[in-house]
Protein backbone atom coordinates (compact mmCIF):
# COMPACT_ATOMS: atom_id res chain seq x y z
CA UNK A 1 0.00 0.00 0.00
CA UNK A 2 0.75 3.52 -0.01
CA UNK A 3 2.09 5.79 2.43
CA UNK A 4 0.88 9.08 2.12
CA UNK A 5 1.20 12.11 4.25
CA UNK A 6 -0.71 15.53 3.48
CA UNK A 7 2.01 18.75 2.81
CA UNK A 8 1.02 21.91 1.89
CA UNK A 9 -1.88 20.73 -0.50
CA UNK A 10 0.74 17.94 -1.90
CA UNK A 11 0.10 14.10 -1.64
CA UNK A 12 3.65 13.11 -0.09
CA UNK A 13 4.54 9.98 -0.97
CA UNK A 14 6.44 8.75 2.49
CA UNK A 15 6.35 4.82 1.77
CA UNK A 16 4.83 2.18 -0.79
CA UNK A 17 4.47 -1.34 -0.11
CA UNK A 18 3.17 -3.56 -2.55
CA UNK A 19 -1.05 -3.03 -2.85
CA UNK A 20 -2.38 -6.79 -2.29
CA UNK A 21 -6.08 -7.52 -2.61
CA UNK A 22 -8.16 -5.89 0.07
CA UNK A 23 -11.32 -7.44 0.41
CA UNK A 24 -15.19 -6.13 2.03
CA UNK A 25 -16.18 -2.88 2.11
CA UNK A 26 -15.97 0.90 0.78
CA UNK A 27 -13.93 2.48 -1.86
CA UNK A 28 -13.60 6.28 -3.22
CA UNK A 29 -13.07 6.93 -7.07
CA UNK A 30 -13.07 10.45 -6.52
CA UNK A 31 -9.52 12.00 -7.04
CA UNK A 32 -8.17 15.63 -5.85
CA UNK A 33 -6.71 17.94 -8.24
CA UNK A 34 -3.28 18.71 -6.69
CA UNK A 35 -0.02 20.02 -8.51
CA UNK A 36 3.09 18.84 -8.38
CA UNK A 37 6.41 20.63 -9.17
CA UNK A 38 9.93 19.04 -8.00
CA UNK A 39 10.76 15.94 -5.61
CA UNK A 40 10.88 17.13 -1.94
CA UNK A 41 13.92 17.99 -0.33
CA UNK A 42 12.98 15.96 2.48
CA UNK A 43 14.96 12.41 2.17
CA UNK A 44 11.66 10.64 3.18
CA UNK A 45 9.03 12.58 1.19
CA UNK A 46 8.41 12.66 -2.56
CA UNK A 47 5.36 14.51 -4.43
CA UNK A 48 3.08 12.39 -6.17
CA UNK A 49 0.54 13.43 -8.86
CA UNK A 50 -2.22 11.20 -8.37
CA UNK A 51 -4.27 12.83 -10.39
CA UNK A 52 -6.51 10.47 -13.21
CA UNK A 53 -4.22 7.29 -11.21
CA UNK A 54 -5.42 3.60 -12.23
CA UNK A 55 -4.45 0.14 -12.02
CA UNK A 56 -3.22 -1.61 -15.30
CA UNK A 57 -2.70 -5.25 -16.39
CA UNK A 58 -1.31 -4.52 -20.62
CA UNK A 59 1.14 -7.32 -20.86
CA UNK A 60 4.60 -5.60 -20.05
CA UNK A 61 4.94 -7.93 -17.33
CA UNK A 62 2.81 -11.45 -17.08
CA UNK A 63 0.66 -11.66 -14.01
CA UNK A 64 3.36 -13.36 -10.94
CA UNK A 65 6.43 -14.08 -13.39
CA UNK A 66 9.94 -14.54 -12.47
CA UNK A 67 12.62 -13.05 -13.49
CA UNK A 68 16.67 -13.85 -13.39
CA UNK A 69 17.12 -13.14 -10.20
CA UNK A 70 14.39 -14.66 -8.56
CA UNK A 71 11.91 -11.33 -8.26
CA UNK A 72 8.34 -12.19 -8.18
CA UNK A 73 6.69 -9.34 -10.28
CA UNK A 74 3.27 -8.11 -9.50
CA UNK A 75 0.45 -8.46 -12.23
CA UNK A 76 -0.57 -4.74 -11.89
CA UNK A 77 1.02 -1.80 -11.90
CA UNK A 78 -0.64 1.51 -11.27
CA UNK A 79 -0.18 4.61 -13.84
CA UNK A 80 -0.07 7.98 -12.72
CA UNK A 81 -0.16 9.75 -15.89
CA UNK A 82 0.21 13.15 -15.01
CA UNK A 83 3.24 12.63 -12.72
CA UNK A 84 6.23 13.96 -14.38
CA UNK A 85 8.25 14.92 -11.55
CA UNK A 86 11.55 12.82 -10.51
CA UNK A 87 11.32 10.16 -7.81
CA UNK A 88 14.58 9.15 -6.62
CA UNK A 89 12.32 6.71 -4.40
CA UNK A 90 11.95 2.75 -4.14
CA UNK A 91 10.54 1.67 -1.03
CA UNK A 92 10.43 -1.72 0.59
CA UNK A 93 8.34 -4.18 2.92
CA UNK A 94 10.41 -6.87 4.90
CA UNK A 95 8.42 -9.16 6.44
CA UNK A 96 9.04 -12.28 7.84
CA UNK A 97 8.51 -14.87 4.77
CA UNK A 98 8.35 -11.81 1.86
CA UNK A 99 9.99 -9.09 0.76
CA UNK A 100 7.93 -6.33 -1.25
CA UNK A 101 9.58 -3.84 -3.19
CA UNK A 102 8.13 -0.92 -5.00
CA UNK A 103 9.42 1.45 -7.87
CA UNK A 104 8.40 4.33 -10.13
CA UNK A 105 9.49 4.52 -13.85
CA UNK A 106 8.77 7.22 -16.59
CA UNK A 107 8.62 4.82 -19.68
CA UNK A 108 11.04 6.36 -21.35
CA UNK A 109 10.03 4.39 -24.82
CA UNK A 110 6.42 5.38 -24.44
CA UNK A 111 4.91 8.20 -26.12
CA UNK A 112 2.83 8.65 -23.07
CA UNK A 113 3.07 11.00 -20.46
CA UNK A 114 3.54 10.06 -16.60
CA UNK A 115 4.76 6.87 -15.52
CA UNK A 116 3.98 3.89 -13.52
CA UNK A 117 4.15 2.44 -10.04
CA UNK A 118 5.52 -1.30 -10.39
CA UNK A 119 5.81 -3.88 -7.77
CA UNK A 120 7.63 -7.07 -6.86
CA UNK A 121 7.73 -9.92 -4.17
CA UNK A 122 11.06 -11.75 -3.20
CA UNK A 123 11.51 -14.53 -0.77
CA UNK A 124 12.90 -12.94 2.73
CA UNK A 125 15.42 -15.46 3.05
CA UNK A 126 16.93 -14.17 -0.49
CA UNK A 127 17.14 -10.73 0.65
CA UNK A 128 20.46 -10.65 -1.38
CA UNK A 129 18.45 -11.10 -4.00
CA UNK A 130 16.45 -8.23 -3.40
CA UNK A 131 19.50 -5.90 -2.69
CA UNK A 132 21.03 -6.66 -6.44
CA UNK A 133 17.24 -5.56 -7.58
CA UNK A 134 17.80 -2.66 -6.30
CA UNK A 135 21.56 -1.86 -6.77
CA UNK A 136 20.16 -2.75 -11.00
CA UNK A 137 17.35 0.25 -10.27
CA UNK A 138 20.24 2.45 -9.08
CA UNK A 139 22.53 1.96 -11.91
CA UNK A 140 19.05 2.69 -14.33
CA UNK A 141 18.19 5.90 -12.33
CA UNK A 142 18.90 8.41 -14.92
CA UNK A 143 17.09 6.17 -17.47
CA UNK A 144 14.17 5.71 -15.40
CA UNK A 145 13.37 9.18 -13.48
CA UNK A 146 15.82 11.33 -14.85
CA UNK A 147 17.79 11.54 -11.30
CA UNK A 148 21.97 10.27 -10.39
CA UNK A 149 22.37 6.99 -8.79
CA UNK A 150 23.81 8.84 -5.85
CA UNK A 151 20.11 10.63 -5.52
CA UNK A 152 18.58 7.30 -4.44
CA UNK A 153 16.84 6.55 -1.17
CA UNK A 154 15.70 3.49 -0.21
CA UNK A 155 12.52 3.84 2.46
CA UNK A 156 11.66 0.69 4.42
CA UNK A 157 9.21 -0.69 6.07
CA UNK A 158 8.69 -4.11 8.41
CA UNK A 159 10.63 -6.36 10.71
CA UNK A 160 13.22 -6.69 8.24
CA UNK A 161 13.80 -2.79 8.05
CA UNK A 162 15.71 -3.08 11.14
CA UNK A 163 16.96 -6.60 10.67
CA UNK A 164 19.13 -5.94 7.30
CA UNK A 165 19.42 -1.99 8.23
CA UNK A 166 23.11 -2.03 8.41
CA UNK A 167 23.32 -4.95 5.39
CA UNK A 168 21.24 -2.15 3.24
CA UNK A 169 23.01 0.55 3.73
CA UNK A 170 26.35 -1.16 3.35
CA UNK A 171 25.46 -3.23 0.61
CA UNK A 172 23.38 -0.48 -1.36
CA UNK A 173 25.61 3.05 -0.67
CA UNK A 174 22.62 5.24 -0.31
CA UNK A 175 20.65 6.51 2.38
CA UNK A 176 17.38 3.83 4.33
CA UNK A 177 15.06 5.16 5.93
CA UNK A 178 12.94 3.12 8.23
CA UNK A 179 9.31 3.71 8.26
CA UNK A 180 6.88 2.69 10.84
CA UNK A 181 4.88 -0.21 9.67
CA UNK A 182 1.53 -0.17 10.45
CA UNK A 183 1.01 4.24 10.34
CA UNK A 184 2.45 3.07 6.40
CA UNK A 185 0.04 0.40 6.18
CA UNK A 186 -3.02 2.23 7.24
CA UNK A 187 -2.50 5.52 5.39
CA UNK A 188 -1.63 3.53 2.43
CA UNK A 189 -4.97 1.90 2.99
CA UNK A 190 -6.82 5.41 2.91
CA UNK A 191 -4.62 6.42 -0.38
CA UNK A 192 -6.25 3.10 -1.98
CA UNK A 193 -9.95 4.16 -0.78
CA UNK A 194 -9.94 7.71 -1.75
CA UNK A 195 -7.15 8.04 -4.74
CA UNK A 196 -7.35 4.99 -6.47
CA UNK A 197 -10.53 3.52 -8.68
CA UNK A 198 -11.72 -0.02 -8.61
CA UNK A 199 -9.24 -1.39 -5.72
CA UNK A 200 -11.28 -1.90 -2.71
CA UNK A 201 -13.99 -4.47 -3.40
CA UNK A 202 -16.31 -7.47 -2.01
CA UNK A 203 -16.43 -10.72 -3.15
CA UNK A 204 -19.29 -13.17 -2.80
CA UNK A 205 -18.20 -17.03 -2.01
CA UNK A 206 -21.80 -17.94 -3.75
CA UNK A 207 -21.55 -16.36 -7.07
CA UNK A 208 -18.18 -15.91 -6.98
CA UNK A 209 -18.27 -12.38 -7.91
CA UNK A 210 -15.88 -9.71 -7.06
CA UNK A 211 -18.36 -6.24 -6.55
CA UNK A 212 -15.78 -2.76 -6.14
CA UNK A 213 -17.52 -1.19 -3.37
CA UNK A 214 -19.61 2.16 -3.25
CA UNK A 215 -18.55 5.52 -2.06
CA UNK A 216 -19.13 6.19 1.55
CA UNK A 217 -19.23 10.15 2.83
CA UNK A 218 -16.97 8.59 5.67
CA UNK A 219 -14.06 5.82 5.78
CA UNK A 220 -13.54 5.91 9.55
CA UNK A 221 -13.86 3.52 11.86
CA UNK A 222 -12.79 0.35 10.24
CA UNK A 223 -11.38 -2.75 11.01
CA UNK A 224 -8.12 -3.75 9.33
CA UNK A 225 -6.51 -7.14 8.78
CA UNK A 226 -3.48 -7.41 7.70
CA UNK A 227 -2.62 -11.48 6.46
CA UNK A 228 1.15 -11.86 6.16
CA UNK A 229 3.40 -14.22 7.96
CA UNK A 230 1.38 -13.44 10.64
CA UNK A 231 -2.21 -11.55 11.42
CA UNK A 232 -2.87 -8.23 12.98
CA UNK A 233 -6.25 -6.66 13.36
CA UNK A 234 -6.05 -3.11 13.75
CA UNK A 235 -9.08 -0.59 14.66
CA UNK A 236 -8.34 2.60 12.58
CA UNK A 237 -10.47 5.76 14.08
CA UNK A 238 -8.87 8.28 11.68
CA UNK A 239 -5.67 9.44 9.91
CA UNK A 240 -2.58 8.24 11.97
CA UNK A 241 -5.18 6.91 14.64
CA UNK A 242 -4.91 3.51 15.15
CA UNK A 243 -5.31 0.41 17.78
CA UNK A 244 -3.90 -3.27 17.72
CA UNK A 245 -6.55 -5.10 18.71
CA UNK A 246 -5.03 -8.72 18.56
CA UNK A 247 -4.32 -11.16 15.86
CA UNK A 248 -3.24 -14.90 15.52
CA UNK A 249 0.30 -16.44 14.64
CA UNK A 250 -1.76 -19.03 12.26
CA UNK A 251 -1.40 -17.12 9.28
CA UNK A 252 0.02 -17.26 5.54
CA UNK A 253 3.73 -18.42 7.32
CA UNK A 254 1.69 -21.08 8.82
CA UNK A 255 0.22 -22.61 5.29
CA UNK A 256 3.27 -21.67 4.12
CA UNK A 257 5.55 -23.52 6.12
CA UNK A 258 3.40 -26.94 7.46
CA UNK A 259 2.16 -27.21 3.24
CA UNK A 260 6.35 -27.35 2.88
CA UNK A 261 6.22 -30.20 4.99
CA UNK A 262 3.32 -31.76 3.80
CA UNK A 263 3.62 -31.38 0.18
CA UNK A 264 6.52 -31.25 -2.24
CA UNK A 265 5.55 -27.50 -3.45
CA UNK A 266 8.19 -25.20 -2.76
CA UNK A 267 6.95 -21.59 -3.17
CA UNK A 268 3.23 -20.01 -1.96
CA UNK A 269 1.87 -19.89 -5.21
CA UNK A 270 2.55 -23.28 -5.53
CA UNK A 271 0.65 -24.10 -2.62
CA UNK A 272 -2.14 -22.06 -3.61
CA UNK A 273 -2.36 -24.01 -7.33
CA UNK A 274 -2.48 -27.06 -5.36
CA UNK A 275 -5.54 -26.16 -3.44
CA UNK A 276 -7.10 -25.26 -6.38
CA UNK A 277 -7.15 -28.80 -7.84
CA UNK A 278 -7.68 -30.18 -4.18
CA UNK A 279 -11.13 -31.54 -2.28
CA UNK A 280 -11.00 -30.93 1.25
CA UNK A 281 -13.93 -32.75 1.92
CA UNK A 282 -11.34 -36.22 1.30
CA UNK A 283 -9.46 -35.27 4.97
CA UNK A 284 -11.84 -32.97 6.40
CA UNK A 285 -14.57 -33.98 8.73
CA UNK A 286 -18.42 -32.39 7.46
CA UNK A 287 -21.32 -31.84 9.75
CA UNK A 288 -23.35 -34.48 6.78
CA UNK A 289 -20.13 -37.10 8.07
CA UNK A 290 -21.97 -36.97 11.91
CA UNK A 291 -25.92 -36.06 11.32
CA UNK A 292 -26.40 -37.74 7.67
CA UNK A 293 -28.42 -35.99 5.59
CA UNK A 294 -30.13 -34.66 8.00
CA UNK A 295 -28.81 -31.72 9.15
CA UNK A 296 -31.50 -29.30 9.43
CA UNK A 297 -31.83 -29.66 13.13
CA UNK A 298 -28.38 -27.95 13.88
CA UNK A 299 -29.03 -25.46 11.16
CA UNK A 300 -26.47 -25.89 9.19
CA UNK A 301 -25.36 -27.02 5.64
CA UNK A 302 -24.36 -31.24 5.59
CA UNK A 303 -21.12 -29.84 3.49
CA UNK A 304 -19.84 -27.31 6.09
CA UNK A 305 -16.58 -28.52 7.91
CA UNK A 306 -16.82 -29.60 11.38
CA UNK A 307 -13.49 -30.82 11.81
CA UNK A 308 -10.45 -30.04 10.00
CA UNK A 309 -8.38 -32.98 8.97
CA UNK A 310 -11.15 -34.86 10.88
CA UNK A 311 -11.23 -37.44 8.23
CA UNK A 312 -7.44 -38.51 8.66
CA UNK A 313 -6.96 -40.22 11.49
CA UNK A 314 -10.17 -42.28 10.81
CA UNK A 315 -8.83 -43.49 7.69
CA UNK A 316 -5.37 -44.41 8.73
CA UNK A 317 -6.60 -46.36 12.00
CA UNK A 318 -8.57 -48.50 9.27
CA UNK A 319 -5.74 -49.23 7.54
CA UNK A 320 -3.71 -50.19 10.50
CA UNK A 321 -6.82 -52.32 11.68
CA UNK A 322 -7.22 -53.89 8.27
CA UNK A 323 -3.41 -54.45 8.16
CA UNK A 324 -2.74 -56.24 12.38
CA UNK A 325 -5.96 -58.40 10.82
CA UNK A 326 -4.49 -59.20 7.72
CA UNK A 327 -6.38 -57.33 5.48
CA UNK A 328 -3.27 -55.52 3.74
CA UNK A 329 -2.94 -51.58 3.83
CA UNK A 330 -4.02 -48.86 1.38
CA UNK A 331 -1.63 -48.48 -1.56
CA UNK A 332 0.08 -51.39 0.32
CA UNK A 333 2.39 -48.95 2.45
CA UNK A 334 3.28 -50.32 5.65
CA UNK A 335 6.46 -50.21 7.98
CA UNK A 336 7.46 -51.43 11.51
CA UNK A 337 8.55 -49.00 13.83
CA UNK A 338 9.54 -49.95 17.72
CA UNK A 339 7.68 -53.69 17.45
CA UNK A 340 4.30 -51.87 15.83
CA UNK A 341 2.49 -51.48 12.78
CA UNK A 342 2.73 -47.93 10.62
CA UNK A 343 0.81 -47.58 7.99
CA UNK A 344 0.35 -44.05 5.69
CA UNK A 345 -2.52 -43.55 3.70
CA UNK A 346 -1.86 -41.85 0.76
CA UNK A 347 -3.68 -38.55 0.87
CA UNK A 348 -3.40 -36.13 -2.38
CA UNK A 349 -1.20 -32.89 -1.39
CA UNK A 350 -4.10 -31.13 -3.71
CA UNK A 351 -6.47 -32.10 -0.79
CA UNK A 352 -4.20 -31.68 1.74
CA UNK A 353 -3.31 -28.21 0.67
CA UNK A 354 -7.15 -27.10 -0.15
CA UNK A 355 -7.88 -28.28 4.04
CA UNK A 356 -5.24 -26.32 5.50
CA UNK A 357 -5.93 -23.08 3.00
CA UNK A 358 -9.79 -23.35 4.36
CA UNK A 359 -8.64 -23.84 8.22
CA UNK A 360 -6.34 -21.16 8.35
CA UNK A 361 -8.62 -18.84 6.26
CA UNK A 362 -12.08 -19.59 8.53
CA UNK A 363 -9.91 -18.76 11.61
CA UNK A 364 -8.73 -15.60 10.41
CA UNK A 365 -12.20 -14.56 9.26
CA UNK A 366 -14.06 -15.80 12.37
CA UNK A 367 -11.53 -13.65 14.35
CA UNK A 368 -11.54 -11.17 12.60
CA UNK A 369 -16.05 -10.76 12.64
CA UNK A 370 -15.49 -11.24 16.50
CA UNK A 371 -13.09 -8.32 16.84
CA UNK A 372 -15.57 -6.21 14.58
CA UNK A 373 -18.09 -7.39 17.02
CA UNK A 374 -16.56 -6.54 20.12
CA UNK A 375 -15.69 -2.97 18.81
CA UNK A 376 -18.61 -2.20 17.11
CA UNK A 377 -17.03 -1.92 13.86
CA UNK A 378 -19.14 -1.87 11.06
CA UNK A 379 -16.28 -2.06 7.86
CA UNK A 380 -13.40 -5.04 7.66
CA UNK A 381 -10.81 -4.69 5.10
CA UNK A 382 -8.59 -7.71 4.49
CA UNK A 383 -5.40 -7.12 2.99
CA UNK A 384 -1.50 -8.55 2.63
CA UNK A 385 0.65 -11.20 0.44
CA UNK A 386 -1.94 -14.12 1.86
CA UNK A 387 -4.78 -13.13 -0.16
CA UNK A 388 -3.33 -12.45 -4.24
CA UNK A 389 -6.19 -12.38 -5.94
CA UNK A 390 -6.87 -16.28 -4.38
CA UNK A 391 -10.62 -16.88 -5.66
CA UNK A 392 -10.70 -19.65 -2.47
CA UNK A 393 -8.76 -17.56 0.09
CA UNK A 394 -11.09 -14.82 -0.68
CA UNK A 395 -14.03 -17.11 -0.77
CA UNK A 396 -13.39 -18.49 2.70
CA UNK A 397 -12.68 -14.86 4.43
CA UNK A 398 -16.11 -13.69 2.84
CA UNK A 399 -17.85 -17.10 3.72
CA UNK A 400 -16.34 -17.00 7.52
CA UNK A 401 -17.54 -13.22 7.52
CA UNK A 402 -21.23 -13.88 6.21
CA UNK A 403 -21.74 -17.13 8.16
CA UNK A 404 -21.01 -15.51 11.79
CA UNK A 405 -22.71 -12.02 11.03
CA UNK A 406 -26.02 -14.17 9.45
CA UNK A 407 -25.74 -11.65 6.54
Amino acid sequence: MASLQKEDGYETLSDITRPTDIGNKSGVTEVKNIAVDNTSTKPAAVCIDVRGAFIVNDGIVAPQSVDDVGAVHGARDIRLPHHNAVVSHVAVDIGGSLAKLVYFSREPKSREHGGRLSFINFETHSIGQCLDFIKRLKSKQQELNGSIPGELCVMATGGGAYKYYDGMKEALGVEVVREDEMECLIIGLDFFITEIPNEVFTYNEIDFLMRFADVRATIYPYLLVNIGSGVSMIKVSGPKKYQRLGGTSLGGGTLWGLLSLLTGARTFDEMLAMADRGDNAAVDMSVGDIFGTDCGKVGLRSGTIASSFGKVFKMKQQAENDAEDGGGLVNDNRAEVGGTIRCEHNFRPEDISRSLLYAISNNIGSLAYLQSEKHELEHIYFGGSFIREHRQTMSTLSYAINFWSTS
